[in-house]
């Protein structure tokens, strides 16, 4: 590790020029030879690499979703060329470049803050070892060697003897306890901080191998902090932790706010969306601009979160435009929605109209009726049904009673074959 942090002494100034100045700050505040000043500067230090990283970490995210959306293209080009592993890195590449990303790019975060990370370990070493490093001058290497966190010194390791924890004015305990707590709780943070991107923002419709891959590193990662950090120095265990700390709440907002399509956070974040708008008829932030401009411009491509999310837009009279805002519109509110239901403006889908029923003796007389027969004076349906309801029950003909009675055994004239108002069928002779 030594060598590896001497790689990067040339950034060496510069961190413990930023570490020096806040120092002075928080020195003001709680004195110079605290633990509380010292670790303060570090977090500070932390705070101000991962605002200047914002932009790559941007960049990050657009990366990771450009790689999630070619995971079933990716998949068949593995099929295709499984025998011929050159045609297979060359049809990959070919992917990336026509997609604009690349695997790399997931990675920039990590890599573009690891020199900042090596040159802390190297001036917290030579603290450690009473070296001068940087732009720490005698003066502050002594105050940096009196700081203590918690009882344990800023360079004190957890695998450091007894000897050397008391040079640096501690006791071995106090050190082991610190240390101890400060790695479960940084391998903790990198542990939820991954399983909250598996379980919360990945697209559930699509099983891919990369899937598996996040999943042993949601295992892997902790386990591998756990074991270089019974070789860091607290101010670096202090690093590592802060910037964990700050990766998770920076990756929940994205994951609530700009959730990735498919997952479960992007169904939290349209019911959200859905009940915002709905309530207040517009769409107040770009961003959320954005995501319903995405989801118009999809078409048939919606996947089931957004389909719900439109449907649910028309029912309550809006509609959402292709620039991204939301229109009220009761011609929208009663056409079809994509699920194929009619809705009224108020919202409540619209009933079928049913026609209306008829009675026995009604569609008896239909039955009997011939086709294409104009010789008879025909009523409407509308007037048979108005007679029908107007005439009282006791004024109808013997013979429809009489049909309309079960078990009585007698049959009317269509029943038996006979035309009503027309020509008779003439009877055929009876075999003898």
């Amino acid at each position: 590790m030594d060598t590896i942090a001497s790689l990067f002494s040339f950034i060496t100034w510069p961190v413990s020029w930023v570490i020096v100045q806040f120092h002075t700050v928080y020195g003001a505040i709680f004195g110079p030879d605290t633990g509380w000043a010292w670790g303060l500067s570090i977090v500070s230090l932390v705070i101000l690499i991962r605002i200047c990283l914002i932009p790559l970490f941007v960049k990050q995210i657009k990366a990771t979703r450009a790689m999630q959306t070619l995971q079933p293209e990716m998949k068949k080009i593995q099929e295709r060329y499984k025998n011929d592993k050159q045609r297979q890195s060359e049809e990959m590449m070919k992917l990336y470049k026509e997609a604009g990303t690349n695997p790399l790019s997931s990675c920039l975060p990590i890599l573009a803050q690891s020199p900042f990370f090596f040159a802390l370990y190297h001036v917290l070493n030579g603290i450690a070892s009473g070296t001068k490093i940087g732009y720490i001058n005698a003066d502050l290497l002594a105050s940096a060697r009196k700081a203590h966190i918690f009882g344990a010194p800023l360079a004190a390791k957890f695998l450091d003897g007894a000897d050397t924890v008391q040079k640096l004015g501690a006791s071995l305990t106090d050190v082991r306890v610190v240390t101890a707590v400060m790695i479960v709780l940084m391998s903790a943070s990198q542990f939820y901080t991954q399983r909250q991107l598996m379980t919360k923002n990945v697209d559930t419709t699509v099983k891919t191998p990369f899937m598996q891959q996040q999943k042993m590193l949601m295992y892997v990662f902790p386990i591998m902090f756990a074991f270089f950090g019974i070789r860091f120095p607290v101010g670096v265990l202090i690093y590592w932790l802060t910037t964990n700390v700050w990766t998770m709440g920076q990756q929940m907002y994205v994951i609530r706010n700009n959730p990735t399509p498919g997952s479960k956070a992007q169904a939290a974040y349209l019911e959200r969306l859905t009940k915002h708008v709905t309530h207040h008829g517009k769409v107040g932030r770009r961003s959320e601009k954005a995501i319903i401009k995405a989801i118009v411009a999809k078409g048939r491509e919606r996947n089931e979160f957004e389909r719900k999310f439109i449907n649910a837009l028309n029912k309550a009279g809006l509609a959402a435009q292709a620039d991204g805002t939301v229109t009220k519109s009761v011609a929208q509110a009663e056409a079809q929605t994509e699920d194929g239901t009619t809705t009224t403006a108020t919202g409540t889908p619209a009933r079928r109209q049913q026609p209306k029923r008829q009675t026995k003796a009604q569609r008896q007389s239909g039955a009997a009726k011939p086709a294409g027969d104009s010789s008879s004076s025909e009523k409407s349906d509308e007037e048979e049904s108005q007679e029908n309801s107007d005439q009282p029950q006791d004024s109808k003909p013997a013979a429809a009673r009489q049909a309309s009675k079960p078990g009585t055994g007698a049959r009317s004239k269509a029943q038996s074959g006979q035309r009503k108002g027309g020509s008779q069928r003439p009877k055929s002779p009876s075999k003898k």
